[in-house]
């Protein structure tokens, strides 16, 4: 099957915007942009995903001087630079290249040590909330969100670059998952830091067909003829994958440190799945046989689909009963300090408070005492995540996305 462009369906079906949410802050600030990045050398953590892919292209058109991509994801990275190469449009710099490893090994402290650079961005995250299953599942995303981010900070404070952004997410505003809450962590972290050289970060809405999303996944199962399933109940706001790194590199340039930034995006703009996917496959020319259950949407599948003969796609919808799931999103808390005026599209939360290093460090030294202990599950870590993150409040059904198709 040959798919039609997606980011025309993006555009038409998901964020109804012609151009992107960002294009007047970017047209404003292009001199600022341009000043502090041509020329510059620039190291991307975490580059070969959706986020840290579309930060590199927006990166990319203030021509810097040397790029270095690092990610774990060794396919992913050939992927990129095939990307990369085969558009007309990219100038990449004549130092470009790209490392497939951990940014919490041992080499990867020779790459911070071998340049000076003016950019680092860190994109290395654990971002679904599908990756708290249990304890096991759990250490990893807090060892990768919140443990490495530290080892990372404490690296660059003795050799700070002038511009450090790290992702964060919505999720991490009144965090009900783990995952939300991890990042709010990691966001205490960097604030931490702040005031010892320049760090900001972005919160942002879901991000359009980006890798491992429920969109990316249709794809996938259409491509292999497997049945759909999709909540029904469940609200999002999106960016398309060029904004998301559009506001990284925004807030990664032009923020203050401390600045979280976040897209202004009004309630009307939030879009339901399942009409996404309904608008989906009526975009695709494909029909919807609407079942009642994965049971009948994957007979349908091995009957029809693999012979040939189906005239409807099967398609689940259900209410979401699965944990960490809010059924609406929000990007700052109640007593956060916004400012709404500077940007055209973009809101700026500076946080007043800033917590210390040592307590940051001594909630991180928590969590690893539970981590050690044997009897520790996964309701241990989450009553020590609700003692130090204000306002987070676990929702929990004894259900994980990865019990669904």
């Amino acid at each position: 099957m040959i798919f039609p462009d997606i980011s025309t369906f993006i555009k038409k079906s998901i964020t109804c915007r012609d151009e992107s949410l960002f294009a007047q802050d970017l047209k404003v600030n292009d001199a600022k942009l341009r000043a502090e990045i041509e020329n510059k050398q620039v190291l991307v953590i975490g580059g070969a995903g959706t986020i840290g892919s579309s930060f590199i292209r927006t990166l990319l058109n203030y021509y810097p001087s040397s790029l270095i991509v690092v990610d774990t994801n060794e396919n992913g990275l050939t992927e990129l630079t095939r990307n990369l190469r085969s558009d007309d449009s990219v100038r990449l710099p004549a130092n470009y290249l790209t490392y497939p490893m951990s940014f919490a090994s041992e080499t990867f402290n020779k790459i911070l040590n071998k340049h000076d650079y003016d950019i680092i961005a860190n994109f290395a995250a654990h971002k679904h909330v599908r990756s708290e299953k249990d304890i096991i599942s759990i250490e990893a995303m807090i060892e990768n969100n919140v443990f490495s981010a530290h080892a990372l900070l404490e690296k660059l404070s003795s050799k700070p670059p002038k511009h450090f952004f790290c992702v964060s997410t919505d999720k991490a505003a009144n965090p009900v998952n783990v995952m939300g809450s991890s990042k709010k962590l990691m966001e205490n972290l960097i604030m931490s830091y702040s005031s010892e050289f320049k760090i900001t970060t972005a919160r942002f809405a879901n991000v359009a067909f980006s890798n491992g999303s429920l969109l990316d996944g249709y794809i996938n199962r259409l491509m292999q003829r497997q049945p759909i399933s999709c909540p029904s109940d469940v609200k999002r706001f999106f960016v398309s994958p060029e904004e998301s790194g559009q506001i990284c590199l925004l807030a990664c340039i032009l923020g203050n440190s401390g600045d979280i930034f976040f897209p202004k995006l009004e309630e009307d703009q939030l879009v339901n799945f399942k009409e996404i996917t309904e608008n989906f496959f009526e975009f695709l020319g494909i029909h919807i046989e609407y079942c009642n259950s994965e049971k009948e949407a994957k007979g349908i599948s091995i009957k029809n689909i693999k012979t040939g003969t189906l005239n409807k796609y099967p398609v689940f919808f259900f209410e979401s009963d699965t944990s960490g799931e809010k059924l609406y999103e929000e990007f700052y808390e109640e007593n956060d300090t916004v400012n709404l005026t500077s940007y055209r599209q973009l809101g700026v939360i500076t946080n007043s408070h800033k917590p210390t290093k040592e307590d940051v460090q001594f909630d991180i030294l928590k969590l690893k005492q539970v981590f050690l202990k044997k009897s520790s599950d996964k309701a241990s870590i989450v009553a020590e995540l609700s003692s130090i993150i204000t306002g987070f409040k676990h929702i929990e059904t004894g259900k994980s996305l990865d019990q669904k198709m």
